[in-house]
């Protein structure tokens, strides 16, 4: 081959690469048809029909996500799937016709005791309204008042059996780490409502046990554009780190330092074409516009006594699941995208209840408050709220059993998640499980033969892919269209899988 069929081959190998580095943004940005549409969409402003003006699939029924995460595992058992055919089986193994052989954690698996039902102690009030209605436990009494804004779907199911794996499953779509996070998905797919702010924002909410860390990976890009990272709002020191000037720096100098900045970070993309680069400015402008738009946004003196008085006295200590939740209020107004708190301390293997009793203090008014803060202000139908963990926690008792003290392994075969405004059906219960809150069952409580997977769309059932594409779908987004190329692979949230659940949807 001589020399000029070998550069040749170079420059298509070359001009191949960077046109992969190209995301579909940067692409229109620097097209003709992409000015175009910019300088119309400046033109017309407001009135451009919102699906218009972000690009999105279908109209949508939601402006935004306000994602309550459960880390640990919540057992559905003593919260939302009221079983009373369980409390007469104290004791007695889990049947194996019921159990058929599933997996279990080795937690588990070989204690002595096999598999001894421990039915729930607490008592469980119906909450009708239409449909059949609502079961909630004495524990969240606050939530049962919210009751008919909620949807309660016991049917949801996972592959994944251990807390990292199911965790990180449910944020990014696989249980193998470095995918980006549903949060980064909306952000790169609907970019942001305020400039000002970024369009994903992160808390973590105190707890008595938090047992399970958090990696960043969970709120992280994995390979989008590192601006739609989730953003984590601190409750102590900065609300966000390194978010102050260094000491003898002063705004007009910043200013200054991010214009050179950026100008050498320019040249390099005109060199190299990495979109990183590009990110990393947009980055830098964002912290520099957020140092005057974060202070206000954490200053509650602005809020009523009635507000402080619907969220709790926790409202005021910054950082307690509740001034989460408020503050997730305050940000939903200006506009952010998606935001998620996470509140740890929900594995009860052991003391149950104890566990349970306090993790349901901290978030029993502050789910509610947001709900009803949200309703008053006209935000509830264009926001919307999700509530639930990784899995839920198995039938039968983990360690000694004790109708006053018990506990329960994980259990990924069916848990409960609810959804709250944001277009979705209020005040229904969506799937059923069987009396022993172990398998999903059809309509009349026997179980599903063959069981649910994701690989089919299964009436009554949802698969953690279905969640995150019913989520995507209420944002107007279609998650079978929502793709990054990586790596000569198009990827997407929900991989090859996951259904839109159209029952859900009002």
């Amino acid at each position: 081959m001589n020399q000029t069929a070998i550069r040749n081959r170079q420059l298509n190998r070359l001009r191949h690469e960077t046109e992969l580095m190209m995301t579909r943004r940067h692409f229109f940005g620097r097209s003709a048809l992409g000015l175009g549409t910019a300088a119309l969409a400046n033109l017309l402003g407001e009135g451009l029909p919102q699906a218009t003006q972000n690009g999105l699939h279908h109209r949508a029924k939601a402006r935004q996500v306000i994602y309550l995460f459960m880390s640990g595992g919540p057992s559905h058992h003593d919260l939302w799937d009221y079983k009373p055919k369980l409390s007469e089986s104290f004791g007695e193994q889990l049947p194996d016709h019921i159990r058929q052989g599933q997996r279990v954690t080795g937690m588990t698996a070989n204690q002595k005791s096999g598999f001894p039902l421990a039915p729930s102690k607490y008592q469980f009030t119906l909450h009708k309204n239409h449909d059949r209605g609502v079961w909630v436990s004495e524990l969240l009494p606050h939530t049962a008042t919210v009751a008919d804004e909620l949807c309660v779907v016991h049917s949801t199911f996972t592959e994944a059996i251990n807390h990292d794996p199911a965790i990180t499953y449910i944020q990014t779509g696989s249980q193998i780490p470095g995918r980006p996070s549903l949060g980064a998905w909306i952000s790169y797919g609907l970019g942001s409502l305020n400039e000002n702010l970024p369009g994903y924002v992160v808390m973590h909410a105190r707890s008595r046990f938090p047992e399970q860390s958090l990696f960043n990976r969970l709120w992280g890009t994995g390979f989008l554009p590192s601006d739609h990272q989730g953003i984590l709002l601190r409750s102590e020191g900065d609300p966000v780190l390194y978010l102050s000037n260094p000491q003898g720096i002063d705004r007009v100098n910043r200013r200054a330092q991010l214009d050179t900045l950026a100008a050498l970070n320019r040249a390099q993309h005109d060199r190299f074409a990495d979109p990183e680069i590009l990110a990393r400015i947009r980055q830098h402008e964002m912290a520099y516009r957020m140092q005057a738009s974060v202070p206000e946004l954490m200053d509650l003196s602005d809020e009523s006594e009635a507000t402080f008085e619907l969220y709790g006295e926790d409202a005021r200590t910054p950082g307690t699941f509740a001034a989460c939740c408020l503050n997730a209020r305050r940000l939903a107004e200006r506009g952010v995208r998606n935001i998620q708190i996470f509140h740890r301390g929900w594995d009860a293997h052991g003391n149950l209840p104890k566990e349970h009793e306090s993790q349901c203090r901290d978030i029993d008014q502050g789910c509610a408050a947001l709900i009803k803060d949200l309703k008053r202000r006209g935000m509830l139908d264009e926001t919307l709220v999700v509530w639930g963990g990784e899995f839920g926690r198995t039938a039968y008792c983990q360690g000694n059993l004790k109708r006053e003290n018990y506990g329960r392994d994980h259990h990924p075969r069916c848990f409960t998640v609810w959804m709250a405004g944001g277009g979705i059906k209020p005040g229904i219960t969506y799937g059923r499980t069987d009396d022993y809150g172990y398998n999903i069952a059809h309509e009349d409580g026997t179980p599903m033969d063959p069981q649910p997977t994701m690989d089919r769309l299964t009436p009554g059932a949802m698969h953690i892919h279905d969640l995150n594409a019913t989520i995507l779908h209420l944002l107007g987004i279609d998650h079978t269209r929502l793709t990054y190329r990586y790596q000569s692979r198009d990827f997407r949230l929900t991989d090859v899988h996951g259904h839109v659940l159209h029952d859900l949807i009002a």
